[in-house]
C-alpha cells in the first residue's frame, strides 16, 4: 500500500439499510461484510417507518460483533447516539445531521475520540453554511465529478470563511448502486459511463470494475474525498462492491488494506478535537 492515512487519501462509507427488516443477525452480516473491506463507516437509517430508537437498537448489538468499522445512525439525536453507541463503540460512533441547523451535539462527549463525528447533508444548497462550519462529513449526491467538485470548492470555502482549516471537512458523494448485472458496462450517463439523475438521486448502474475506475477517476480530479454509497440490494450489491470494487482499489494502492487505527476520527484522517465537535 502506498502513501500515508490521513489527508488526500480516499475514504468509502457504505449504507446497509434493508427495508422493512430491523433485523440484528441480518445487519450484523452486513456490517461484517463492510468491515472486512475496510470501509470508513455504515450508516443505517431509521426514520422511514420506525421509531427512531431503531436503528440505535441495531447497531448498539452490532457494535460488539465488530471491532474497527464506524457506525452512523441516521437520524437520532446526538446526545442519544452517544448515549447508545459510544461506549459499545470504543470511538467508533458518528451521527448523521440533515444539515439544517447548528445544533452542536460537542455537549456529549465520546470517551475515545473526543466527541461523536458530525456527518451532514450538504446536498441542499440551503445546508451549506451550516454544515462547512461545523461538520466533520459532508454527504452530497452530485450525478457528476464537475457538479461534486463544485460543491466541494464551496464547502472548503465556507470552512476557511468560519475560521476552520478546509482539510478538516471530508467531502464525500452518495450514490445509489446497482451492481445487479454484474460486469455488464456501465449505463451511459454523465461522462459516458458515470451514474444518472433519478428522482432517487444519482443512481450507478454496471459492474464492479467500471464502479472502481469511476471512484478512482473523481478522487484523483479533487472531485471529492470519497463515496457514501448506497446498494440498491444490499447484500448482493455490497458484497460486489467489497469482493470486486474495494478489492481492485486495494489492489491499485488507492484504498488502505489495514485501518490505522481504532476510531472514526482516525479513519477518516481528522484530529481528536480538544475543546467542542468542529469549533471555527
Amino acid at each position: 500500500m502506498t502513501g500515508s492515512y490521513g489527508r488526500g487519501l480516499l475514504h468509502l462509507a457504505a449504507a446497509v439499510d434493508q427495508v422493512g427488516a430491523f433485523d440484528e443477525e441480518r445487519h450484523i452480516e452486513l456490517v461484517r461484510l463492510a468491515e472486512s473491506g475496510r470501509l470508513d463507516f455504515v450508516t443505517l437509517d431509521g426514520r422511514f417507518g420506525w421509531a427512531e430508537t431503531d436503528a440505535l437498537a441495531v447497531l448498539a448489538q452490532v457494535a460488539p460483533a465488530t471491532r474497527r468499522i464506524g457506525l452512523v445512525p441516521v437520524g437520532t439525536s446526538p446526545r442519544t447516539t452517544v448515549a447508545h453507541l459510544d461506549q459499545a463503540g470504543l470511538g467508533r460512533v458518528g451521527w448523521w445531521s440533515d444539515g439544517s441547523d447548528e445544533s452542536d451535539g460537542s455537549d456529549a462527549p465520546g470517551p475515545s475520540q473526543g466527541y461523536a463525528v458530525r456527518v451532514a447533508d450538504a446536498t441542499e444548497g440551503t445546508a451549506r453554511r451550516t454544515v462547512a462550519r461545523y461538520a466533520d462529513v459532508a454527504v452530497v449526491r452530485a450525478a457528476s465529478s464537475a457538479q461534486a467538485a463544485a460543491v466541494r470548492d464551496e464547502l472548503r470555502a465556507g470552512a476557511a470563511a468560519a475560521g476552520r482549516d478546509p482539510d478538516a471537512l471530508r467531502v464525500l458523494v452518495s450514490l445509489m448502486v446497482d451492481l445487479g448485472d454484474g460486469e455488464r458496462a456501465a449505463e451511459p450517463g454523465h461522462g459516458g459511463g458515470g451514474p444518472r439523475q433519478t428522482v432517487q438521486g444519482p443512481v450507478y448502474r454496471g459492474g464492479p470494475v467500471d464502479l472502481a475506475e469511476l471512484i478512482a477517476t473523481w478522487h484523483g480530479e479533487g472531485a471529492t474525498d470519497g463515496f457514501h454509497l448506497v446498494p440498491a440490494e444490499p447484500r448482493r450489491d455490497l458484497e460486489r462492491l467489497v469482493n470486486g470494487t474495494v478489492a481492485l482499489l486495494q489492489h491499485r494502492g488507492l484504498f488502505r488494506t489495514f485501518y490505522p487505527g481504532s476510531t472514526l476520527r482516525e479513519h477518516l484522517g481528522l484530529s481528536r478535537p480538544a475543546d467542542r465537535l468542529a469549533a471555527p
